[in-house]
């Protein structure tokens, strides 16, 4: 899934994004990468509420190697997720029946948001913190739905 490329987000976030949205996210593609990062602060800050933005950026930042501001949008992105799914904000406190997390919507992309910050997390140095992570995917994903064996495999 590529939101840059055209490819929906439905099989992740559950819906399109707003159509101010999709324009912003549209003039990203191809634009410098000072000019990317704005357009999607501009994007979340346009919509709040809106998730692919928040994936579209802490990609960004991580794969500009920018790990702290990754960290921070994808902990406000699992935030806003964490509210529309209606779970725990503490993601330590989550547990399998709270939410479906194989169905697409905010579950599933909060779900997604925590495999990125276990392999934040491994970027950063942090392997506890990632172990933690892991452990939590596992307990709540045993069939590995999101891919977080990537992240484990790293810590091996």
């Amino acid at each position: 899934m590529n939101l840059f490329t055209g490819v929906e987000s439905t099989a992740l976030f559950g819906g399109e994004v707003p159509p101010a949205v999709r324009r912003l996210i549209d003039s990203a593609r191809g634009a410098s990468r000072a000019e990317t990062g704005a357009i999607l602060w501009t994007a979340v800050l346009t919509s709040p509420q809106s998730l692919p933005p928040y994936y579209l950026l802490y990609k960004f930042h991580a794969s500009q190697g920018e790990l702290d501001e990754a960290h921070e949008v994808a902990c406000k992105a699992l935030a806003v997720a964490a509210r529309q799914a209606s779970i725990d904000s503490d993601w330590r406190e989550v547990q399998p029946g709270d939410a479906d997390f194989a169905t697409p919507g905010p579950a599933r992309f909060w779900l997604f948001t925590l495999k990125a910050l276990g392999f934040i997390s491994v970027r950063r140095g942090e392997r506890a913190v990632a172990h933690e992570l892991v452990g939590k995917l596992r307990m709540l994903d045993p069939a590995d739905g999101v891919g977080y064996g990537v992240v484990e495999a790293l810590l091996s």
